[in-house]
């Protein structure tokens, strides 16, 4: 695009004809676009640029606007859209009304080990699904994400393992994490720009608010213990800047329609991750 607006302007600026010191007129078809104002300031006299060049360079300028975060690569096009699905409360950027209990500040949130169970037996399920769906690859471009460090199934088996063991009961997967899983699944075969979406926000959504959410519950609910979801076992900054770079290498050849058909799906990623996050507070 820079290539095309430079093309652009260096047209238009071919077009600026100085203006003739000869004493007579020039002849209409080749007078200069730039005229002299009659107006003088300070003793100068001020030269105007009449309306239609000044058409001519806002049109180029105007020609392909960016999306915001674009110039930074595609992983900053889908944090910039998921920031705003956050509340004030979630995030600094944040544009969305609290609606649900889920959107809540954390401090204000009322959990229960019962519901926190099930929101941990919903996410392995989700987990299960993503990591499953990355090692087959149904896309050749998902293989980019086998075993980057930010799985967390087996964490999560090891944590409701310890619940098992502390007395408390496992449930089986409810509706959410089983709706969610199953739209995935369909999703990885048919689309994979939109699971691409689901797979950015799951995994870093996890890393960011999904810590908070779990060291506000372990304060409340399970003396500070810190479990295994919310452990990595190599620096979480570098893990995470890897996955960025596979991000914007794998949407590196998208059309700007397909990158866009991504970007559209993140308010369904937050409307499905958000009904399992919910269940903490059932």
């Amino acid at each position: 695009m820079a290539s095309s607006l430079t093309t652009t302007l260096s047209q238009s600026q071919s077009l600026y004809i100085k203006p003739r010191l000869a004493p007579r007129p020039p002849h209409p078809q080749f007078r200069s676009l730039f005229l002299t104002s009659p107006a003088v300031a300070g003793g100068v006299r001020a030269t105007v640029m009449p309306r239609r060049a000044a058409v001519i360079v806002s049109a180029a300028t105007a020609e392909t606007p960016k999306k915001k975060g674009e110039s930074k690569g595609f992983v900053e096009e889908m944090r910039f859209v998921a920031m705003r699905l956050h509340t004030r409360d979630q995030a600094r950027e944040g544009e969305k009304e609290v609606k649900q209990p889920e959107e809540k500040a954390v401090t204000k949130w009322d959990p229960s080990v019962e519901g926190y169970l099930k929101f941990l037996v919903d996410s392995k399920l989700v987990y299960d699904t993503l990591e499953k769906i990355v090692q087959e690859a149904p896309h050749p471009s998902y293989a980019e994400f086998r075993n980057t460090g930010l799985e967390r199934s087996a964490s999560l088996a090891e944590d409701l393992e310890w619940f098992k063991e502390q007395g408390y009961t496992i449930p089986e997967p409810s509706s959410p994490g089983l709706t969610y899983a199953q739209y995935l699944k369909e999703l990885s075969v048919k689309d994979p720009q939109a699971f691409i979406c689901h797979f950015y926000n799951i995994y870093f959504a996890h890393s960011a608010g999904g810590r908070m959410i779990g060291k506000k519950v372990a304060e409340k609910l399970l003396n500070n213990k810190a479990l295994e979801f919310y452990k990595w076992d190599d620096d979480l900054p570098r893990l995470l800047q890897n996955v960025r770079d596979k991000l914007n290498k794998v949407a590196e050849p998208w059309s700007r329609e397909e990158k866009d058909h991504c970007l559209e799906e993140t308010e369904k990623s937050f409307k499905l991750s958000g009904e399992i996050l919910r269940l903490i507070l059932s």
